[in-house]
């Protein structure tokens, strides 16, 4: 098969199997570099390239970095901040919210604002009885538009600066790009706070965090503990509930609130059986008995893992919920570094964020298995099998082949025209692959358009930075829309409706606004 045909089949299938919501999206994106290389587009060094791909281990470590930071209360904390200065109401903590994950992906990129930031928005969520859905794809939406703020934004930003240095024009200043970044990001905030609520389903992820003080008055409440000063939740100490299950070896003990376990580490603070309050008095442990068990966290952990009880609330779950427990001011400090380091460019962001994360481990604020467990190999392996089809488009000449169609049908129009249907084409592409990728395709084509109708190369540079932040309407565009695609309950088909109308905003902007800063001529 010819590898341009080959190419262009196995993104069509991959797109519909994408749509159809019916395969595993890691299933999909291996299929798509066993296909390369079956049909003989690649080479399997080439196909597998992804999984060692820099971006994807970026990616993985932010996950364990963004672990730290959920596991040690320092989301906690921050939600509780967000909370109490901006409420529970919606529009307030969208508008909150988006700005502050802006002025993040404006120095350490889409990526790494959205990781980090996607925990705190979670917690935010819980505390205000908001729907995950509601705010997590506001937050990756609001950093695309972010990272047209300064040139760290992304890495398009300084790809399309090159280029425009090479190319007859000059290279954008560093504070350059916010001459449109700026009204790009209050206009995208505003469709989010106008349309979101009707346009974005209301779901939660598999994982939603737990307001902490809320739990400890719903305890009190149901252990009739009120006013009793025996339960703590703090960064040291903590409670949980278990049952007793079929089977249990605790099934026929003798227990006696207030008594500590046989282990020693633990206490029984108080028991339910159905309706009734075991709290005073020695009782026999019977099937589905509920206990209230209090004592410090490691230990809550440990001694509720085995098949002798079911747990309702897991303590490493709970724990999440103490603002600033133990770990916290590492976890800051080790973060800020990383940060530093992405400012600065001191090294590649691949090699900061894994430095971060071996920092974590070795400094014990999470612990090896916690990193594995963090990272969502879902979004690991869609990455690592979608980057090869961008290699793919580049080295069969079908990039050159759709800048020939585009020429074709531009013919002798103006450059706005020829301008209007590279930031359509680069806005299409980059909805079916990395908009990084997509601008390296298109960067080429919109220098020969530009060079051919005697324009400026400035005002097209900026234009495709534009269209390339336009990844709205799939999962797949952006490594950012794939991270907040479980924890916010989100389906494939969810981004485009609420992404058509920002993708329709920022192509209009390149279109028409982007001229008027950098003239065509």
């Amino acid at each position: 098969m010819d590898p341009i045909v080959a190419t262009l089949t196995i993104l069509l299938l991959a797109v519909v199997a994408f749509v159809s919501n019916r395969v595993p999206l890691g299933v999909v994106a291996i299929g798509v570099a066993l296909a390369l290389y079956f049909t003989g587009v690649l080479p399997l060094s080439t196909a597998l390239s992804g999984f060692g791909d820099p971006t994807v281990l970026f990616i993985a470590a932010l996950f364990v970095v963004s672990e730290s930071l959920d596991a040690t209360g320092v989301t906690a904390w921050a939600g509780k901040v967000v909370i109490a200065r901006a409420g529970t109401r919606r529009v307030t903590l969208l508008v909150i919210l988006s700005l502050l994950v802006a002025g993040l992906t404006a120095l350490i990129s889409v990526n790494g604002a959205v990781a980090a930031l996607l925990p705190l928005v979670v917690v935010v969520a819980a505390r205000a009885g908001i729907h995950t859905s509601q705010l997590l794809m506001p937050l990756a939406f609001a950093a695309h538009a972010g990272s047209m703020l300064l040139l760290t934004g992304t890495p398009v930003n300084i790809i399309v600066s090159e280029v425009a240095a090479e190319n007859g024009g000059r290279a954008f200043g560093f504070f350059e790009f916010a001459a449109v970044g700026a009204p790009l990001l209050v206009g995208t905030v505003a469709i989010l706070v106008v349309f979101g609520r009707r346009l974005l389903p209301e779901r939660n992820g598999g994982v939603m965090s737990v307001d902490l003080s809320d739990h400890a008055r719903l305890l009190r409440r149901q252990y009739s503990l009120e006013g009793d000063t025996g339960l703590i939740l703090g960064p040291a100490r903590g409670v949980t509930e278990v049952i007793v299950p079929p089977r249990s070896p605790l099934i026929g003990v003798r227990m006696t609130p207030g008594m500590v376990t046989p282990s020693g580490d633990l206490v029984l603070l108080a028991a339910r059986r159905g309706e009734e309050v075991l709290r005073a008095g020695e009782f026999r442990a019977q099937l589905g008995d509920v206990l209230l068990l209090q004592g410090a966290w490691d230990d809550l952990v440990a001694r509720t893992e085995g098949p002798e009880v079911l747990v309702v609330d897991t303590p490493a779950q709970l724990r999440r919920s103490v603002p600033l427990g133990v770990g916290a001011k590492r976890a800051m400090t080790i973060v800020g570094l990383m940060v530093v380091l992405l400012a600065t460019g001191l090294v590649p962001p691949a090699v900061a964020a894994l430095l971060a994360a071996c920092a974590l481990v070795l400094t014990r604020t999470v612990s090896p298995s916690q990193a594995y467990h963090s990272i969502s190999w879902t979004t690991v392996v869609l990455i690592a099998g979608m980057i090869p089809l961008s290699t793919a488009f580049t080295e069969t000449g079908t990039a050159d082949l759709v800048a020939g169609w585009l020429l074709a049908v531009v013919g002798d129009a103006g450059p706005q025209i020829a301008l209007l249907a590279l930031v359509v084409l680069t806005v299409v592409l980059g909805q079916l692959i990395s908009n990084t990728a997509t601008v390296l395709i298109v960067a080429p084509i919109a220098v020969a358009v530009a060079t051919t109708l005697g324009a400026s190369v400035q005002p097209f540079m900026m234009a495709l930075t534009v269209a390339g932040a336009a990844s709205f309407l799939t999962p797949i565009a952006t490594p950012a829309n794939l991270m907040v695609l479980e924890p916010g309950g989100y389906r494939f088909g969810d981004y485009w409706k609420l992404g058509i109308l920002l993708a329709v905003f920022f192509v209009v902007m390149a279109v028409f606004y982007v001229p008027l800063i950098w003239p065509l001529s």
